[in-house]
């Protein structure tokens, strides 16, 4: 593997750079941050990376400790890719690059790709309290882990089990709080968000 390529400036910023400043790393952290994922399904939900790129990040963050590679158990007994602790730290790094970055999404272009779950984080950084959110789009269903100290953020699909929250909205309100238009708490209180359960967070949000 050649070797990393580096600003060579004694600065923490510089630093940070050198690991996560190419193309596609911190995306590629931002679907970690679901969990363990197999490189096809990384594959499936980074349109645009070639296989070559993919896999040349994904070595790179193995060898710079932010990402292991394992080999599930039968009967799955596929390799999937997974966030050290220093991987998944870079959470809140994604989270203030994301509120930084609210401005520039605007209206949907025909060419924007979309998944889901690329809604996660926002919503994430307007809920409050700890527990297991479910949050039903005309895009699909996810997950998330409000509050929660290490393991998995979010995850696709429904709550395994049973949720402390459902939130339902239309893509119109959720492009909304993506963008910083409106706050989730004015969006329930709107009647944009139906919320259910009686878990912390979805009180916390009827209340607000």
């Amino acid at each position: 593997m050649p070797p990393r390529r580096s600003y060579d400036q004694y600065c923490s910023a510089a630093r940070a750079l050198d690991l996560v400043g190419d193309r596609w790393t911190l995306l590629i952290v931002r679907e970690l941050l679901a969990g363990p994922r197999r490189y096809t399904d990384l594959h499936a939900d980074l349109p645009g990376v070639s296989t070559d790129v993919l896999a040349s990040r994904l070595k790179d963050m193995e060898r710079d400790g932010l990402a292991t590679r394992r080999r599930l158990p039968p009967p799955g007994a596929v390799y999937v890719y997974e966030l050290t602790g220093r991987g998944r730290a870079l959470l809140p790094v994604l989270q203030a690059l994301g509120a930084w970055g609210e401005g520039e999404l605007g209206e949907r272009r025909p060419t924007d790709a979309v998944r889901a779950h690329w809604f996660a984080l926002p919503l994430l950084r307007a809920l409050d309290g700890e527990g297991l959110v479910e949050v039903g789009l005309e895009e699909g269903e996810f997950h998330l882990h409000v509050g929660a100290e290490d393991g998995p953020v979010y995850g696709d699909g429904p709550v395994p089990g049973e949720a402390d929250a459902r939130l339902v909205m239309d893509a119109a309100t959720c492009e909304a709080i993506a963008r910083g238009e409106t706050a989730l708490s004015q969006a329930v209180r709107d009647g944009r968000v139906t919320v259910t359960g009686d878990g912390t967070p979805a009180k916390a949000l009827r209340e607000a």
